[in-house]
Parts: C-alpha cells; structure tokens; sequence
C-alpha cells in the first residue's frame, strides 16, 4: 500500500487513470520528471501490484486542496515489453478461464465468474464475479488458497460495475484480507 503524502509534499498535479479489466478509473501521482498526458498508456503501482493503465486526464489541484490521500503511483510510461508481457498474461489466461469455472463448481461456491486478470508483476490474480461482496467472495479466496493458488483477490461485479469496499474497510478485494466480509 502506498502511504498518502504528507500535505507539504503534495503535487500540484495528479492524473486520473483508468485501469484493469474491468475498468476502475482512481486519482494517481506521478513523479515529477515524468511527462504525462491524456490518452497515454502507463503503469500504475496499485493496492494489487503493477498494473497497466490509461491516463483520463490530468487535474490541477489547488494548494489548500485538503485531500492529500492519492491511492496510487504512475510507476512509468508503458514500454513496449510491458505490452507484450500484458498479451502474453492475457492469452494464458484464457485458457484458465473454464478451469476456474469448474473449481467455482467443485467447490459450491455461489458465484457466477465473468472476467480474469493478472497482475503485470504477477504479484496476484484477479477474479471478476457476479455478486455483491459477503460470505462467498471469502469463501472461494479461501477455497483457492488452501488449494495453493496464492494470493488471489475476488474482486465482485454488479449490473451497475465493480462492487466498492465497504466504509472502514481496508484496501484490497475479498480475499485479501481487508473486506471484512466472511
């Protein structure tokens, strides 16, 4: 996790970037000598891991601003083994997608699974499900760990888009700890 920035070192400017599979769109800060513009691709250093991510825009922030907590880092500019290495992910996963599906099964977990993703670093695996966070988004976090998937993140989707953390819950999706459902 990334620690917010004290108030006397906020930037005066961060960008607004959209990222994962399933896209989320959070504020991010970027190191200074990074030139960084609307439309280009970058990576980001989130709550996950590395992740590739699209620049929305780019806000001005004013001096007595008081929200000093960005949630994330441009690391740096996509380069282009960063590109292949996202396809190769994406073309592997493909393949995983019906096998996660038959565990879900197995395991009489009630959810429906929709999407995957890995981390860039490969740091942790994504399960995008059709439900609303509680007892089951726990339950196959815990089904795939004792299983020895490692750290998998059950990240859950409704009609409206990704499910938020509940208010006081700690970062991360279900299964990493810090949802509190279960």
């Amino acid at each position: 996790m990334i620690a917010p920035l004290s108030s006397a070192s906020v930037p005066r400017t961060i960008a607004l970037v959209r990222y994962g599979q399933i896209p989320e769109v959070a504020r991010s800060r970027f190191p200074e000598d990074l030139e960084v513009r609307r439309g280009q691709k970058v990576v980001v250093q989130t709550h996950r891991g590395l992740e590739l991510a699209t620049v929305v825009d780019i806000v001005r922030r004013r001096a007595e601003d008081g929200d000093d907590a960005v949630p994330m880092e441009i690391v740096r500019s996509v380069s282009a083994e960063d590109e292949a290495k996202a396809r190769a992910q994406r073309n592997a996963l493909q393949g995983e997608f019906a096998a996660w599906e038959r565990r879900i099964a197995e395991w009489k977990v009630d959810l429906q699974l929709i999407d995957l993703e890995v981390t860039l670093d490969g740091a942790k695996l994504i399960l995008y499900v059709l439900n609303d966070r509680g007892p089951e988004c726990t339950k196959l976090a815990l089904q795939a760990a004792a299983a020895g998937f490692g750290v998998i993140e059950v990240q859950p989707v409704s009609a409206q888009g990704l499910v938020a953390m509940p208010k006081g819950g700690g970062g991360g999706g279900c299964g990493s700890g810090g949802c509190g459902c279960g």
